[in-house]
């Protein structure tokens, strides 16, 4: 299933984003829920646009620092709307409490609403210069969470191999952010830039991976603004995936 992160198209309205991504043919959206775009919050709106677009929201991804609080409101506003994941994103390092928070509480969530709350990877970064930014970064610590969303361009710009990286994700992966790193600079365009993530894409479909594909880049890199040009990127995209992931024969492993 190959979805669109609605922060590929950040500055357009969500009925614009619903709008190409079903020209461009996809499967849904990823929404990305962002403080002060009150439409991304409201589920009414957001179930009344998935109606009329026959756009599915597969995913919903959380930004950076909500309270717990906040975190339950997007956790409902996702069962609101049909979506099947919830993406979180680690908090940062001096964050001990909604650290604690999430390790104690989220399994009693998932249980509770029946829905997949997922935990992204870190971004790069540190704090007092040798700190990650982040906790809950490590491979452990995503692994004890046990529902994962993997960012490809942040294993990336960390300059990791992400085929060595993957077999320590693959049993709990259930989301994931594709794009590339391109001189240096994350979420380029799949096909553009230093990961092998053709590889990776045939790795995923070999094991049968049961979750979707967000494709996650910058609006630049889709020609934001000229709509023509963004439906004609995004179809490129796709195509890229059916050639590596979605068409490709896998043969079974002994």
């Amino acid at each position: 299933m190959l979805i669109l992160c609605s922060d590929a198209l950040k500055g357009y309205g969500l009925n614009r984003i619903f709008e190409l991504a079903k020209k461009a043919k996809y499967d849904g959206i990823d929404l990305c829920m962002n403080i002060g775009q009150f439409d991304s919050w409201n589920s009414s709106y957001l179930k009344k646009l998935s109606k009329e677009t026959g756009m599915p929201i597969h995913s919903v991804t959380a930004p950076e620092h909500l309270s717990t609080k906040e975190i339950k409101e997007v956790v409902e506003i996702a069962k609101k709307v049909g979506a099947k994941v919830v993406i979180l994103q680690p908090p940062k390092v001096l964050d001990f409490k909604t650290a604690a928070w999430l390790k104690k509480e989220v399994p009693k969530l998932r249980e509770k609403e029946g829905i997949s709350i997922a935990l992204e990877n870190a971004p790069a970064g540190t704090f007092l210069g040798f700190l990650p930014s982040h906790s809950m970064s490590n491979t452990a610590d995503l692994k004890d969470f046990k529902h994962i969303s993997l960012d490809t361009a942040r294993i990336g710009e960390k300059r990791k191999d992400i085929m060595r990286a993957y077999p320590s994700f693959k049993k709990f992966l259930v989301h994931v952010h594709l794009s590339n790193v391109f001189h240096g600079k994350k979420y380029a365009k799949p096909q553009e830039g230093i990961l092998p993530l053709e590889s990776f894409l045939a790795k995923l479909n070999q094991d049968k991976y049961p979750g979707a594909i967000s494709i996650k880049v910058l609006p630049k890199h889709l020609h934001a603004g000229e709509d023509d040009l963004v439906v004609e990127e995004l179809e490129s995209i796709k195509k890229y995936y059916e050639k590596h992931y979605d068409k490709i024969e896998v043969t079974p492993e002994d």
